[in-house]
């Protein structure tokens, strides 16, 4: 995917889909073709997150399905397994809450079969077809692929009750006996490069809605003299500047060396954007007051997307790891 013409390419397609239902908005991207993202680590990262990031601007409930197709094609290179074909809808399907859990048996004709629970699917009623994380009857973790238009799939409407990030229906998914394909060795998931690659890709499709929020409050105070709005709009413009410079630098860092381990860029990047988004959110909400919160569809979903999405942050947990990796490393990762 070349990155300025296919980035011109998305950002028309995306101009032109203003209402589309997220699902229906997905299967348009994916038949332009546009979903061929660069993979991480192969020179173009920072083109692969300005893309995600373009998504995100446009709709998160659409970034959302976007992401986890995107992950989805990019966990399939690095098991080196084609499957599904150019018009599949993929999914991620990660999330592991002690509660969820699809066990995957073999079959004496060499098959596997998944069955449980799984929560936390994102666009499971429009998908073909998804990557999930499941357990093999040795207790390891392992993940597989399979279809899901099969009758071992049920897609239920349970499991989200949430005004935000609606449009991603992230519903529970019962599997009875699927027929599904093992990718890569037990751990594969979380061993191979690629894992902290896209938990920084999320995070480029939360910056992308912040950015639409910051570009309203931009465009709300043209010609404006008002300084406590202004104020507000160096504080969000400060906040994303430094977003987006941590961005292009890890993007940069993973090019260089995209067999290491990016856990700590990766973690840096998720809490650099939530904080700035956070940061947007808040000084957009006393910006831009009550008005466009109420009356303008585009500004109260963001408030209420948003938010909800950076959830897939894990908050503290995510700082404690940070510390941990800098406390053991050689040299600060702030020097100049």
């Amino acid at each position: 995917m070349e990155d300025h013409h296919s980035s011109t390419s998305l950002q028309a397609r995306l101009a032109g889909m203003a209402g589309i239902e997220a699902g229906a908005a997905l299967r348009s991207l994916v038949a332009a073709g546009l979903d061929r993202l660069p993979f991480p680590g192969q020179g173009a990262t920072l083109a692969r997150w300005r893309a995600l990031a373009a998504v995100g601007f446009h709709d998160l409930g659409l970034a959302k399905l976007y992401e986890g197709h995107t992950d989805a094609l990019a966990i399939l290179h690095e098991a080196g397994a084609g499957l599904g074909g150019p018009d599949a809808l993929w999914g991620t399907w990660c999330a592991e809450p002690p509660d969820a859990r699809l066990l995957l048996q073999s079959t004496p004709d060499g098959g596997v079969l998944l069955s449980g629970r799984k929560a936390w699917c994102s666009g499971a009623q429009t998908l073909s077809h998804a990557v999930v994380s499941c357990w093999n009857e040795h207790g390891e973790a392992v993940l597989a692929a399979l279809d899901l238009r099969q009758d071992g799939v049920r897609v239920t409407g349970e499991g989200w009750h949430a005004v935000g990030m609606r449009a991603s229906s992230s519903v529970d998914v019962e599997f009875d006996r699927a027929a599904a394909i093992p990718l890569g060795a037990p751990g594969f998931y979380v061993a191979r490069p690629g894992f902290w690659h896209g938990g920084a890709g999320v995070a480029a499709c939360w910056f992308g809605g912040a950015t639409r929020l910051a570009g309203a409050l931009r465009a709300r105070l043209a010609g404006q003299a008002d300084p406590h709005r202004l104020a507000q709009l160096g504080d969000v413009t400060v906040a994303l500047g430094a977003s987006a410079a941590r961005m292009r630098e890890a993007a940069a860092a993973i090019d260089r060396a995209p067999m290491d381990n990016a856990m700590l860029a990766a973690l840096s990047v998720r809490l650099c954007v939530e904080a700035s988004a956070t940061a947007t959110l808040a000084a957009a909400g006393r910006a831009l007051g009550a008005g466009p919160l109420c009356k303008d569809p585009a500004i109260a979903s963001l408030f209420a997307d948003l938010p909800v999405f950076m959830r897939q942050s894990h908050a503290e947990r995510d700082l404690e790891a940070v510390g941990r990796l800098v406390a053991a490393a050689a040299e600060a990762p702030w020097t100049l």
